[in-house]
């Protein structure tokens, strides 16, 4: 593969930084604090084609492949990780399934107002008692004639309030057997749709986190995306594409929180002298970089594959898995570098110590990448 970022790559990067420099970090502690999703900034991203980077342009979207999605998730990211995670759920997640498995109707349907950010969109796979566990979900989709009856709770949903539209993976077989799900599309405003318990979070939280509640909720059998009973599987591949742009947002936080103790360490002076020239701190600050540039490595190992259209289970949980944990420990130790300034506001190292642990969570745990990986390694 290219080591060495293609142009496209690089102006799409610098357009991405810029504008999370000037329309993001103005506003990172205020949305912080008081728990907001800015609808107006995706909007405006959706007009930079920051929404529907992967959508071919037919359908209104970027055209562009996966090391693009990678570098924009990754420059938002170093600003604000709560903002890189409702892009990449936005474009991954929702978008991306229905770009992977809708008919040619439902791609012309929907993924316009995706693509330009018209509409904001949700996926909802994770219950409040079936995370992991995804084969005993409670959302169960009856078929009545031409329609569908969804009745349940979707959990930690991102945009589960705000967004327009919802990909819902339903149970529509018997619990634990083969083929037991399937997916649809719910539009906002249909009846027996609606949102529930916003999460008070304790990072991520310009990234609205909601439970969606569907009671007696009628969707036409046009809004099933592939077949009857194909749900899980098509989760599965979603997840593992989804997981290349969680392991960029890890990346990014990571790169965050090491710039800024970096520059704190040049800047903070004790014993006469930046702490950045005592080896307790470089040599910290050495073994962040190499993490970040380990990162880096898998995550362009999984961008090549997937734009190349190969299988990229394994490369994707690794990516993810090895990411997510360096930015658990970067942000850890931006905060230790940072000192007693790095446990306040005043300061960025405690914001990306907070955004940083839900990568080892969100879209399949650290353990679960465990899981997936080993499997893979005694496979082959």
């Amino acid at each position: 593969m290219q080591f060495q970022p293609h142009e496209l790559t690089e102006q799409v990067a610098q357009m991405a930084r810029d504008f999370a420099q000037q329309q993001v970090r103005p506003h990172i502690m205020e949305w912080d604090e008081a728990q907001h999703f800015p609808v107006a900034l995706f909007k405006e991203m959706g007009r930079l084609g920051m929404m529907g980077v992967l959508v071919p342009e037919q359908y209104g979207g970027a055209g562009m492949g996966y090391l693009e999605y990678n570098a924009i998730i990754q420059e938002i990211a170093k600003v604000c990780g709560a903002i890189g995670l409702s892009v990449a759920a936005h474009n991954s997640l929702c978008t991306n399934h229905i770009l992977s498995f809708g008919n040619e109707t439902q791609k012309k349907n929907w993924l316009p107002k995706l693509a330009t950010a018209e509409w904001i969109g949700a996926w909802g796979l994770t219950e409040p008692n079936t995370g992991s566990d995804a084969g005993n979900m409670k959302t169960v989709a009856v078929q009545e004639g031409d329609e569908w009856v969804i009745n349940g709770t979707k959990s930690w949903i991102t945009h589960g309030k705000s967004g327009d539209l919802a990909v819902v993976i339903c149970r529509t077989g018997e619990p634990r057997t083969s083929g037991n799900s399937t997916a649809f599309v719910v539009e906002r405003g249909r009846a027996g749709f609606s949102a529930g318990k916003k999460e008070n979070k304790l990072g991520m939280r310009a990234s609205e986190t909601c439970e969606m509640i569907f009671d007696q909720c009628r969707i036409p059998d046009a809004n099933r995306l592939g077949a009857v009973g194909d749900g899980f599987r098509q989760a599965m591949k979603i997840l593992d594409g989804g997981r290349i742009s969680i392991a960029a947002l890890s990346a990014g936080i990571a790169k965050g929180a090491f710039e800024a103790a970096r520059q704190y360490a040049q800047e903070r002076y004790q014993f006469d002298q930046p702490i950045a020239n005592f080896q307790g701190i470089s040599f910290k600050l050495a073994d962040m970089a190499t993490e970040i540039m380990a990162s880096d490595l898998l995550i362009w190992q999984a961008c090549d594959l997937k734009n190349r259209g190969e299988k990229v289970t394994k490369a994707g949980a690794m990516a993810k898995y090895y990411a997510s944990e360096v930015a658990v420990k970067v942000a850890t130790d931006a905060v230790q570098i940072f000192g007693g300034y790095g446990y306040t506001k005043d300061f960025p190292a405690e914001k990306f110590y907070r955004d940083a642990k839900l990568c080892t969570i969100g879209e399949g745990t650290s353990e679960i990448q465990k899981l997936v990986i080993s499997r893979e390694v005694l496979q082959s």
